[in-house]
């Protein structure tokens, strides 16, 4: 049952690159307009990036937490990696305003 183990470290680690990018667009912007709304942008991007890193490490190099992971009901699974999916299609749609 690692199908939706998977699918939770490809969404985190997309989360990350996602976030990388936009915390690099955001940054350049506050640097040359120095607008607040950007600052709190990037403040966003930060503290997102740290829930996404943490949850990546779990996901990848914790053997306890993969293996409650594992053990866990379907439910759990799926809703663990349904918080993530969801958080992707967030910053998809972020980076989709930003980027283009």
């Amino acid at each position: 049952m690692t199908f939706w183990l998977d699918v939770a470290r490809i969404a985190a680690a997309v989360n990350v690159v996602l976030l990388l990018v936009l915390g690099s667009v955001w940054l350049r912007n506050y640097r040359n307009h120095g607008a607040r709304h950007t600052l709190g942008l990037l403040v966003f991007a930060g503290f997102l990036l740290v829930e996404n890193g943490l949850w990546l490490y779990f996901y990848v190099l914790h053997p306890k937490f993969v293996g409650w992971f594992v053990n866990a009901g379907g439910d759990v699974q799926v809703g663990m990696t349904l918080l993530c999916g969801l958080e992707l299609v967030a910053l998809l749609f972020l980076a989709r305003l930003t980027v283009v």
